[in-house]
Protein backbone atom coordinates (compact mmCIF):
# COMPACT_ATOMS: atom_id res chain seq x y z
CA UNK A 1 0.00 0.00 0.00
CA UNK A 2 1.50 3.34 -1.09
CA UNK A 3 1.86 6.37 1.48
CA UNK A 4 -2.08 8.05 2.23
CA UNK A 5 -2.20 11.74 1.46
CA UNK A 6 -0.86 14.00 3.75
CA UNK A 7 1.16 11.73 5.51
CA UNK A 8 4.55 13.32 7.30
CA UNK A 9 7.88 12.61 4.81
CA UNK A 10 9.45 9.44 5.60
CA UNK A 11 13.30 9.59 6.34
CA UNK A 12 15.90 9.32 3.59
CA UNK A 13 17.92 6.68 5.14
CA UNK A 14 19.59 3.76 4.07
CA UNK A 15 20.88 4.77 0.10
CA UNK A 16 23.70 3.03 -0.42
CA UNK A 17 25.50 5.89 -2.00
CA UNK A 18 24.43 9.77 -2.51
CA UNK A 19 25.42 11.41 -6.04
CA UNK A 20 25.40 14.74 -6.03
CA UNK A 21 24.95 15.35 -2.37
CA UNK A 22 23.30 14.06 0.40
CA UNK A 23 19.92 14.90 1.71
CA UNK A 24 18.11 14.89 5.35
CA UNK A 25 14.23 15.15 5.68
CA UNK A 26 15.61 18.06 8.16
CA UNK A 27 17.41 19.65 5.65
CA UNK A 28 14.18 19.94 3.62
CA UNK A 29 11.83 21.91 6.33
CA UNK A 30 10.23 24.65 5.06
CA UNK A 31 10.36 23.26 1.31
CA UNK A 32 7.90 22.23 -1.28
CA UNK A 33 9.78 18.75 -2.11
CA UNK A 34 9.50 16.45 -5.18
CA UNK A 35 10.97 12.74 -4.84
CA UNK A 36 11.27 11.01 -8.33
CA UNK A 37 11.52 7.39 -8.13
CA UNK A 38 13.32 6.07 -11.66
CA UNK A 39 15.64 3.07 -12.41
CA UNK A 40 18.30 2.78 -14.64
CA UNK A 41 16.87 -0.25 -16.80
CA UNK A 42 13.48 1.51 -17.01
CA UNK A 43 12.96 3.13 -20.57
CA UNK A 44 9.74 5.16 -19.62
CA UNK A 45 12.12 6.67 -16.65
CA UNK A 46 14.48 7.56 -19.21
CA UNK A 47 11.73 8.88 -21.36
CA UNK A 48 10.44 11.46 -18.74
CA UNK A 49 14.10 12.60 -17.46
CA UNK A 50 13.82 15.60 -19.15
CA UNK A 51 10.21 16.65 -18.03
CA UNK A 52 11.63 16.15 -14.42
CA UNK A 53 14.49 18.73 -15.30
CA UNK A 54 12.17 20.76 -16.54
CA UNK A 55 10.28 21.12 -13.76
CA UNK A 56 12.78 21.21 -11.31
CA UNK A 57 14.44 24.11 -13.63
CA UNK A 58 11.31 26.22 -13.81
CA UNK A 59 10.32 25.81 -10.12
CA UNK A 60 13.98 26.28 -8.30
CA UNK A 61 12.87 30.03 -7.91
CA UNK A 62 9.92 28.70 -5.78
CA UNK A 63 12.13 26.56 -3.47
CA UNK A 64 11.03 23.36 -5.59
CA UNK A 65 13.46 20.70 -3.84
CA UNK A 66 14.02 17.82 -6.48
CA UNK A 67 15.69 14.24 -5.27
CA UNK A 68 15.76 10.98 -6.93
CA UNK A 69 15.64 7.86 -5.85
CA UNK A 70 17.47 4.57 -7.89
CA UNK A 71 15.45 1.89 -7.32
CA UNK A 72 16.91 -1.09 -9.05
CA UNK A 73 14.75 -3.71 -10.35
CA UNK A 74 16.79 -6.09 -11.09
CA UNK A 75 20.71 -7.90 -9.32
CA UNK A 76 22.15 -6.00 -12.69
CA UNK A 77 20.32 -2.72 -11.49
CA UNK A 78 22.56 -2.56 -7.98
CA UNK A 79 25.85 -1.84 -10.18
CA UNK A 80 26.74 1.83 -9.51
CA UNK A 81 28.81 2.66 -12.47
CA UNK A 82 25.64 2.37 -15.19
CA UNK A 83 23.14 4.53 -12.46
CA UNK A 84 26.11 6.95 -12.30
CA UNK A 85 26.87 7.55 -15.73
CA UNK A 86 22.63 7.80 -16.55
CA UNK A 87 22.61 10.46 -13.76
CA UNK A 88 25.19 12.32 -15.78
CA UNK A 89 23.64 11.26 -19.54
CA UNK A 90 20.67 12.74 -17.85
CA UNK A 91 21.95 15.74 -16.25
CA UNK A 92 20.33 14.91 -13.03
CA UNK A 93 22.10 17.61 -11.30
CA UNK A 94 20.22 17.25 -8.08
CA UNK A 95 20.61 15.14 -5.29
CA UNK A 96 20.03 11.21 -6.04
CA UNK A 97 20.19 8.36 -3.78
CA UNK A 98 21.34 4.96 -4.96
CA UNK A 99 18.56 2.84 -2.75
CA UNK A 100 20.29 -0.73 -3.67
CA UNK A 101 18.80 -1.77 -0.17
CA UNK A 102 15.04 -0.41 -0.74
CA UNK A 103 15.14 1.36 2.56
CA UNK A 104 13.94 4.84 1.08
CA UNK A 105 12.04 2.57 -1.51
CA UNK A 106 10.38 0.91 1.62
CA UNK A 107 10.13 3.69 3.85
CA UNK A 108 7.63 5.41 1.06
CA UNK A 109 6.01 2.02 0.44
CA UNK A 110 6.73 2.24 -3.35
CA UNK A 111 6.43 -0.07 -5.37
CA UNK A 112 6.20 1.85 -9.11
CA UNK A 113 9.11 3.53 -11.39
CA UNK A 114 8.44 6.56 -12.12
CA UNK A 115 7.09 7.40 -9.60
CA UNK A 116 6.38 11.19 -7.89
CA UNK A 117 5.78 12.08 -4.23
CA UNK A 118 5.09 15.89 -4.15
CA UNK A 119 5.18 16.64 -0.37
CA UNK A 120 4.31 20.52 0.84
CA UNK A 121 6.46 22.87 2.77
CA UNK A 122 5.42 21.20 5.89
CA UNK A 123 6.23 18.05 4.99
CA UNK A 124 2.84 16.37 4.13
CA UNK A 125 2.64 14.38 0.96
CA UNK A 126 0.06 16.88 -1.09
CA UNK A 127 0.33 14.01 -4.18
CA UNK A 128 1.61 11.11 -5.52
CA UNK A 129 1.75 9.64 -9.09
CA UNK A 130 3.45 7.05 -11.04
CA UNK A 131 3.22 5.46 -14.31
CA UNK A 132 3.38 6.86 -18.02
CA UNK A 133 0.89 9.97 -16.98
CA UNK A 134 2.25 10.42 -13.66
CA UNK A 135 4.02 13.92 -14.44
CA UNK A 136 0.93 15.61 -16.05
CA UNK A 137 -1.06 14.10 -13.30
CA UNK A 138 1.13 16.24 -10.91
CA UNK A 139 0.43 19.47 -12.61
CA UNK A 140 -2.24 21.09 -10.97
CA UNK A 141 -1.10 19.51 -7.32
CA UNK A 142 2.25 21.20 -8.03
CA UNK A 143 0.62 24.53 -8.45
CA UNK A 144 -1.49 24.47 -5.76
CA UNK A 145 1.68 23.33 -3.57
CA UNK A 146 3.77 25.72 -5.13
CA UNK A 147 0.75 28.52 -4.82
CA UNK A 148 0.77 29.28 -8.65
CA UNK A 149 -2.66 28.74 -9.50
CA UNK A 150 -4.34 30.69 -11.76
Amino acid sequence: MALRLRTPMPELQGATEWVNGEVKKEGLTGKPVLVHFWSVSCGLCKESMPEVLKIRDEHQDKGLQVIGIHMPRSEKDTEIGPVKETIEKYEMTHPQAVDNQHSIVDAFENQFVPAFYLFDEEGQLRHRSAGEKALKMMEKPLARVLGTNE
